[in-house]
């Protein structure tokens, strides 16, 4: 679980007034997770929740760490895959909390991505009105994006995330050293979200990360270090301005998953990994800024090879164009009956826009099969 030579540990600190707390991020540092734990909470008490994949890999011994330090430790492991965020398993999360004891004093901590991340958080938010909750994400998109900034939730059978809460978490303990396990599908899906910070927030870094592919790919520990405190600032700094999405800043980080979000119900939340569907989403964003006269062909030439160079795939699946406007249409964004999209106008800068013709959008979703 800990690397040979944990490489100096990186403390990030997100400013939320009351609700402010620490990232950590280094290699090898989930062999302080209990010390991190004890630390940030004033209690001996900690529900982990996690899934079939990951709690055999780190879980079960971050629980026999949590109870080696005299902690009551309670470990409920959920089905691995997207179809686990759903009403039915927070209720079944609920009851066995209820059954196990737990009170205000108890801590809830999620292991895993970003699936477990969200389920857990959610849970932690609305049982008791609210328990602590702390995040230790095990995938590169849970690390970069979904670990941070307090965003929990579950998905209804036609729309992602439509059920759900902002519950800041007491902390986040990111360990790249995980990432060694990560199947490379997944590795790979999260780096969708790396380079969408690059896309909306920072051209330098874009420019970076194409220089990097190679150091990436071998997931060098340093590297990943350096580009996962990078994407957590980027996001902490969006965080800080607009916690709860009211001012419109914290929208740019939704680039691309408007689009996204219709394809993963498309394919019934199992066709394809978050990470992959946002891939695609951000060429069709890209391809609607083109037809809208925002950008030029360049730039999604530019973004498409770079997602291509880390092995993510730019063209959709054979769904209806139709369908996956309609399904848009069950986004949470959607705002009197009208969509809103993140669009680019240059590199490292995006804008919402609405008032988007329904043809561009068709459109832009021919252009990118």
């Amino acid at each position: 679980m800990s690397a040979d030579h944990p490489t100096l540990n990186h403390t990030l600190r997100v400013a939320l007034a009351e609700r402010s707390y620490d990232i950590e991020i280094g290699s090898g540092n989930l062999a302080n997770f209990s010390s991190f734990l004890r630390q940030r909470c004033q209690t001996e008490h900690a529900i982990l929740i996690t899934d079939t994949t990951v709690d055999p890999l780190y879980a079960d011994q971050l629980g026999d760490q949590l109870v080696e330090s005299g902690w009551e430790v309670h470990l409920l492991v959920v089905d691995a895959g997207e179809q686990s965020k759903s009403t039915e398993v927070a209720s079944h999360l609920w009851e066995t909390m209820l059954a196990e004891g737990v009170d205000r004093q108890t801590v809830v901590v999620a292991v895993g991505g970003g699936v477990v991340g969200d389920l857990a958080g959610f849970v932690a938010a609305t049982y008791a009105r609210g328990l602590p909750f702390v995040q230790i994400p095990t995938t590169l998109l849970a690390q970069v994006d979904s670990s941070v900034g307090g965003k929990v939730g579950i998905n209804l059978p036609g729309a992602k995330n439509m059920v759900g809460a902002f519950w800041q978490p007491q902390g986040v303990l990111i360990d790249v050293a995980v990432l060694e396990t990560l199947p490379v599908q997944e590795y790979r899906a999260g780096l969708a979200e790396v380079v969408k910070y690059g896309v909306i927030l920072d051209a330098d870094f874009f420019d970076t990360l194409e220089q990097q592919v190679d150091a990436i790919e071998a997931k060098n520990p340093q590297v990943l270090t350096t580009i996962v405190e990078h994407c957590c600032r980027l996001k902490a700094e969006v965080v800080e301005q607009d916690e709860r999405e009211t001012t419109g800043l914290r929208a740019v980080l939704n680039y691309g998953h408007t689009f996204a979000h219709a394809l993963e119900a498309a394919g019934s939340y199992g066709q394809l990994l978050h990470g992959e569907a946002v891939a695609m989403g951000m060429c069709c964003a890209a391809r609607l800024a083109a037809r809208m006269g925002r950008v030029g062909e360049p730039f999604v030439k530019k973004q498409a090879d770079l997602l291509q160079a880390l092995h993510l795939k730019t063209t959709l699946p054979d769904h209806s164009p139709d369908e996956l406007l309609r399904l848009m249409y069950h986004d949470k964004k959607v705002e009197q009956g009208q969509l809103r999209f993140i669009l680019p106008d240059c590199m490292g800068h995006v804008e919402q826009v609405g008032e988007v013709r329904p043809n561009d959008i068709l459109a832009a979703l021919r252009d990118s099969r």
